[in-house]
């Protein structure tokens, strides 16, 4: 049963490391033609990688994991998929036009510039950079790993095998081709992912007995799970409205995104991204990914767990394996065995896909931000453009293996951050709670250009230090430091907790906007009695 999918994994991953190939054939050895495939990406292009880019294994396992998880609640974050693609329209055009104008190859190469900092926000930029990569990375890898242990569920090690497939392959094509492989790989991704989508949602619906026979058994549903705020209660409106516009703008501003902005071919190619990428990924959404989430309670019912809530079907496992677990159930069935299987295996194939579109744009992105804005400004200003492409594929090879070292790590049962590694949402959102805090310099920056260099630098290192005290990682940080005997009185840190447990309760919105919040303040204020810049930049 299990040698057509091996056979269509086979081949898709030959497929990747040959365009791997062709890019490195086609490419030049200077940064521009490595990060930015010389600047002359065409439309369609463009609009597959910033797709693929933006719907990750989050879109094919995260998404219809909280759909099966909480119910219909989670539908409405689909919201999130217009407001990124208005972005892209707001935002990418003039981050273009900039970008060529004035040779900007990162976010930080414009922000450094506009702001007149030569150091502190170029070292910030990295950092949000960082921040959002890593967790995206390992992000993807898990999906691959989840992937493999439903698929080689009777192999012992078939989790961690998948992660480290799935690290490899990635980290190779990208080493070797640069952003113009990249580029191609996710064209390729994206068509896959989207025929995925919409293949396990008709799946869905015809194993249910069609349209009318699934929303009659999607009714019977506990009340819960077809109500806000969902069947944990996590989902209220304040926390729904703040993840639904500010986790897709999140993405969107991400390095990864923000360089295809630059290499884009002219203004018109991102305006027509934008209108492909509202329409096809809110379809792909809601008449994919959300029938599957929904119809798995229909086919694999939550039970209770001991603490009141909820809890996946042993069929299931974790949450985010119910697309899988659906498909090989179902496809084989309706289909027969072969014809079943090898659909199944397509649907297979574009969870891999959108796991790797995203991790390659974002390993690609971040071995940027390392070699252009660290290497190269402070290490080695003199070195050449071909060694600095060389450190930027050495920094995507120690990125890789660095995220999957922490993957596998919070594998562990007994690992302190187990519980933070459980659903891949979880990892999405503490992510862009990082990226979203380059919301206000970035509209600066393009439209008011009223702020000066420490408002930028102040609200930013305010909007980090705030939200990383609102994600699920920052519990776990202060156990882990009250558990040291060095440190005698971590009474500071647990009032800090104390008081942000108080502010969620009187409030529950995401991390991301209570960031954003003081970020914005402060810059605001900031800027007020700071000098202004000397001259206006843009």
């Amino acid at each position: 049963m299990n040698a057509i999918p091996c056979a269509v994994l086979i081949a898709y991953l030959a497929l990747l490391l040959f365009l791997g190939w062709l890019g490195y054939r086609r490419s030049r050895e200077d940064e521009e033609d490595y990060y930015l495939a010389g600047r002359q990406q065409g439309w369609t292009i463009s609009a597959l990688t910033i797709m693929a880019t933006f719907f990750s294994s989050f879109a094919l396992l995260g998404a219809p994991g909280m759909v099966y998880r909480e119910g219909v609640v989670f539908a409405l974050v689909s919201l999130n998929v217009p407001v990124a693609g208005f972005c892209v329209y707001l935002f990418g055009v003039k981050i273009w036009r900039l970008g060529r104008a004035r040779g900007y190859v990162t976010p930080a190469d414009m922000i450094c510039d506009h702001y007149g900092s030569a150091f502190v926000l170029r070292i910030l930029t990295v950092i949000v950079g960082a921040l959002f990569v890593i967790p995206y990375v390992m992000m993807q890898l898990k999906a691959g790993g989840d992937l493999a242990a439903v698929m080689f569920r009777d192999y012992t090690h078939s989790f961690e095998t998948g992660a480290c497939v799935l690290a490899v392959i990635t980290a190779a094509y990208i080493m070797i081709g640069g952003m113009r492989s990249v580029a191609w790989t996710d064209a390729i991704q994206c068509l896959l992912l989207i025929a995925g989508m919409f293949l396990a949602g008709i799946a869905m619906v015809h194993s249910l007995g069609g349209l009318d026979e699934f929303a009659a058994q999607v009714r019977d549903l506990p009340e819960k799970s077809l109500t806000m705020p969902g069947n944990t209660g996590f989902w209220k409106l304040p926390m729904l409205f703040t993840i639904c516009v500010l986790m897709p703008i999140g993405g969107i501003l991400q390095p990864a995104q923000w360089m295809r902005f630059y290499s884009a071919r002219d203004a018109a190619t991102l305006r027509r991204s934008a209108l492909v990428f509202i329409v096809i990924l809110t379809g792909s959404f809601l008449f994919g990914i959300m029938l599957v989430g929904l119809g798995g309670q229909v086919l694999f019912p939550l039970g209770e767990s001991v603490t009141g809530g909820v809890q996946p079907h042993a069929e299931v496992g974790r949450y985010d394996q119910v697309l899988v677990v659906i498909i090989r159930e179902t496809l084989p069935e309706i289909l027969g065995p072969a014809l079943g299987l090898t659909l199944a295996s397509g649907v297979i194939v574009a969870i891999m896909a959108a796991a790797m579109s995203t991790a390659d744009s974002n390993l690609h992105a971040l071995s940027a931000l390392v070699t252009r804005d660290l290497y190269g400004r402070f290490v080695r200003p003199r070195a050449s453009e071909r060694e600095r492409v060389w450190v930027g594929r050495l920094v995507i090879l120690a990125s890789t293996l660095g995220a999957l070292w922490l993957l596998l790590l919070g594998q562990r049962e007994d690992s302190s951050i187990a519980g933070f590694m459980q659903m891949i949402v979880d990892l999405a959102l503490f992510a862009v709670a990082f990226s979203v805090q380059l919301l206000p310099i970035t509209v600066d920056m393009l439209y008011i250009r009223r702020g000066t260099k420490w408002g930028a630098v102040a609200g930013l290192v305010v909007g980090l230090v705030v939200a990383f005290c609102f994600t699920r990682l920052f519990p776990t940080l202060v156990s882990l430091i009250a558990g040291q005997a060095t440190l005698e009185d971590p009474s500071f840190l647990k009032a800090v907790l104390e008081a942000v447990n108080q502010a969620k309760t009187a409030l529950p919105i995401h991390a991301t906007a209570w960031g954003l919040i003081p970020n914005i303040l402060i810059f605001f204020l900031v800027s007020l009695v700071t000098p202004g810049l000397p001259t206006r930049r843009n």
